[in-house]
């Protein structure tokens, strides 16, 4: 796998809300957004609540008394104003600029919310997906400063990795393996999950997004995990399969198909490939060894301050990778009422090829 020495960092000389700011004269006279993580993503305070309205000249964060404190201690980019008569005070802002167009997030905003914005505002509020779009193309590539937390997130899993294989054992249920995982990370610097962690063995590894059940680990069994820690709001993905005392020879073989899948793919990826073409350098090593039809997922996804945004890798997907995108690689195979494999490292795509953030071994561990 080609490996490039450096990331290009494109987003490192300005901020992402300097960014939208500057793109937003564009398409419309003022964003709103109110989603939790776009508005993290812009400003770098977590909240619950509060508006940012962003011009092109500046950019202001309407927020209540519970959060105020912090906001203006921690909010970036922009002007912080208690929230007391949120239209009014939006509607000021809008005057003052001379805004006759207000884009939304067509992604994140709700009906009922639309409806609020087009009587309550005093200019013509657009929901076309412009602003969403825009958002997404900010997001999709990321800054030296968002790769160095994603890896930070990735070393807790990988850590919490290690620690489960001395945890692992005959008799564990798959409840207790998923909760010993959640709080080794937690307990290790991770703010929160990625995700729910799944945590299943033998028969259950073929449900590709299983639910742990009280099912204990018996011999012979593949237990597969699913699992990512979260820093300072950004998150990492990984998925491990491993075998608690001797596996079949099928179950190596398929282990070993869906391995060398997920190699060809790693090799596959550099900026200029479609997702499509990423997506199939994996399928077609699993179509032609006969499980086609037991690989019924994407290859892969974006991972972020969400745990799937874009890019995708999939058999319909014509999107193009580039520099500075992050996607998972995970092939699987699940053979329904025997057993499943999957294997996911994700990473960041580069000219000529990708960085690997995933360090954890993939070649098949016996416990």
């Amino acid at each position: 796998m080609a490996n490039t020495a450096g990331i290009t960092d494109i987003n490192e000389m300005f901020s992402p809300l300097e960014q939208l700011k500057a793109l937003v004269g564009s398409f419309t006279d003022c964003a709103v957004i109110t989603d939790d993580t776009n508005r993290r993503y812009f400003t770098g305070m977590k909240s619950s609540a509060g508006t940012l309205v962003v011009f092109a000249e500046k950019a202001y964060l309407i927020i209540d008394f519970r959060y105020i404190e912090k906001a203006r201690k921690t909010a970036k980019g922009c002007e912080v104003i208690l929230q007391e008569k949120l239209w009014q005070q939006i509607n000021a802002l809008l005057e003052k600029h001379g805004a006759k167009k207000v884009s939304v997030d067509a992604e994140t905003t709700t009906v009922a919310t639309l409806k609020n914005y087009k009587e309550k505002l005093s200019c013509q509020v657009d929901s076309s997906g412009e602003l969403s779009e825009t958002i997404k193309s900010i997001r999709v590539l990321k800054s030296k400063s968002d790769i160095s937390k994603i890896t930070s997130a990735q070393r807790i899993a990988e850590k919490g990795f290690q620690h489960m294989l001395e945890f692992i054992e005959i008799g564990r249920t798959e409840r207790e393996i998923a909760l010993e995982l959640d709080y080794f990370m937690l307990k290790n610097g991770a703010e929160t999950l990625s995700f729910e962690t799944i945590a299943l063995s033998g028969k259950n590894t073929s449900l590709p997004h299983g639910v742990p059940s009280d099912r204990p680990v018996m011999n012979g069994d593949f237990v597969l995990m699913d699992f990512g820690a979260v820093v300072d709001g950004w998150h990492s993905d990984m998925t491990r399969t491993v075998c608690v005392g001797q596996p079949s020879e099928n179950m190596k073989k398929v282990y070993d198909i869906v391995l060398t899948a997920q190699k060809a793919a790693l090799d596959k990826v550099r900026a200029g490939i479609s997702g499509r073409e990423l997506d199939l350098a994996a399928r077609k090593i699993i179509e032609d060894a006969g499980y086609g039809d037991n690989f019924g997922h994407s290859l892969g996804h974006g991972v972020g301050m969400e745990i799937h945004e874009a890019p995708t890798a999939s058999p319909g997907c014509e999107n193009i990778l580039e520099e500075n995108m992050i996607v998972t690689v995970e092939p699987g195979i699940y053979l329904p009422e025997k057993f499943g494999v999957r294997i996911e490292d994700f990473v960041v795509v580069t000219k000529d090829g990708c960085k690997n953030l995933t360090e954890a071994p993939k070649e098949l561990i016996i416990l």
